[in-house]
């Protein structure tokens, strides 16, 4: 597995391999028990139990809880870029609506399979850490930087703009669909599919 991105949220950084792997732990332990109990009865110490490390070796990369659901949030985010960029190998350069449904593909099955990814996601949930509320907009600047040469477009504020309204647009839609139905309506998300598609075409075409 490959070493976890180093969390802005993180008091220090893991520099040797058995620690990147403790980090690891703790954050897959973090995981596990937010779809258990969810945030609000989360604790540091149950992590560290579950992650079978001491309680210590929590405090030594997280302060609290929060800043905890913050890296998960942010390594949740880099699985995602990783998947969508696996996805877009074989695609032809400048199809955007391929993008787009890798994109909207790969943010689905981690909803559906991801641990503790329907609480945090991207950090939209909970919401956390200190951008109050910002989770799309990284969200959609990381998707600017990584489709903006697949699409052989400059990554300009219209380009951002646009990938920040289809984001948002789609987190709505995506939020009320796993609501009508656990496992995601496929009639909400299709005609989220169809709104993107219209949208993104007067940008894209």
């Amino acid at each position: 597995m490959k070493p976890v991105p180093h969390a802005t949220t993180l008091r220090r950084a893991p520099v040797q391999q058995r620690s990147a792997e403790r980090l690891t732990r703790i954050l897959d332990a973090c995981a596990d028990l937010l779809d258990e109990v969810g945030y609000d009865d989360l604790s540091t110490r149950a992590v560290a139990q579950r992650a079978g490390v001491p309680i210590g070796s929590v405090y030594r990369f997280f302060g609290n809880k929060r800043q905890m659901a913050d890296a998960l949030a942010q390594r949740n985010l880099e699985r995602y870029a990783e998947r969508v960029t696996e996805r877009l190998k074989d695609a032809e350069r400048g199809d955007w609506r391929t993008a787009m449904d890798a994109v909207v593909d790969e943010y689905l099955a981690m909803k559906r399979t991801a641990p503790g990814f329907s609480l945090v996601d991207f950090g939209n949930q909970i919401p956390v850490g200190v951008r109050h509320g910002e989770p799309n907009h990284r969200v959609a600047d990381r998707l600017t930087d990584l489709l903006s040469g697949h699409l052989d477009r400059t990554p300009d504020e219209e380009l951002r703009r646009s990938f920040l309204i289809a984001v948002e647009t789609a987190d709505t839609l995506v939020h009320l669909a796993f609501r009508v139905d656990p496992e995601g309506d496929e009639k909400i998300i299709g005609e989220m599919r169809e709104m993107l598609r219209a949208y993104l075409a007067r940008v894209l075409d």
